[in-house]
């Protein structure tokens, strides 16, 4: 039982707190028993597992906890045992900086068969944020760095292109931009095509996370 607040463990898992020590050690925190459980059914067992009143005292579990209400069981695992590889369809993500956008993407991805492809300066999957947006889904969704997406690539743009429903989809990757800037040109010029979410003229985008979402279930409708 854990009982001191110096207990190795425990310095661990406030370090992982910051993207840093995560991204140094390939490490990350998994909170609460639906995460937990996730990563358990996927065939993820964590490297250390705390569970509160059994392992460790509660009240020293909720001082680490990055929780608002901390939970019972907390676990660490290797960002080395999460899924990798691609799929046909995938999304591509350009600098998407918060993360709860990141999650929600890896949640839909999950919910339509989809990779996710990260860029520099998006958000860590990882992080705590992301990792509940993400409803567990990040133990299941193959994640992989943005040159490896699979072709071809769609840039996701507000306006100026093909309607996404005229697009011929099979095999595809959308390519999505960041919260405010969108993509860059150079981005959009390594694409092989550009498509547009219908919207009323009075809006002025989508969210990155819903535009996502459609683009892929578009292709699955149409699979249907």
């Amino acid at each position: 039982m854990i009982t001191s607040r110096q207990n190795e463990t425990l310095k661990l898992v406030r370090k992982l707190r910051e993207r840093r020590w995560r991204d140094k050690l390939g490490l990350f925190v998994a909170e609460g028993e639906d995460l937990v459980d996730a990563a358990r059914d996927a065939g993820i067992a964590p490297i250390e597992l705390l569970v509160a009143g059994e392992n460790v005292e509660p009240a020293l579990l909720g001082e680490v906890s990055a929780l608002r209400h901390p939970p019972r069981v907390l676990g660490i695992f290797g960002r080395d045992a999460l899924p990798s590889g691609t799929r046909d369809r995938a999304l591509a993500l350009w600098h998407v900086g918060d993360p709860g956008n990141v999650g929600t993407l890896v949640r839909a991805a999950d919910a339509f068969g989809a990779g996710v492809a990260l860029s520099e300066g998006c958000a860590d999957p990882t992080g705590p944020k992301a990792l509940r947006a993400s409803a567990g889904a990040i133990f299941r969704v193959p994640l992989l760095s943005f040159d490896d997406a699979p072709r071809p690539w769609v840039a996701l743009v507000p306006r100026g292109a093909r309607p996404l429903a005229d697009i011929d989809l099979g095999a595809a990757t959308f390519v999505l931009g960041a919260e405010r800037e969108g993509l860059p040109d150079d981005v959009v010029a390594r694409c092989d095509e550009r498509a547009t979410i219908p919207q009323a003229p009075s809006a002025e985008s989508l969210n990155v996370a819903m535009a996502g979402t459609i683009a892929l279930y578009e292709v699955a409708r149409r699979r249907a």
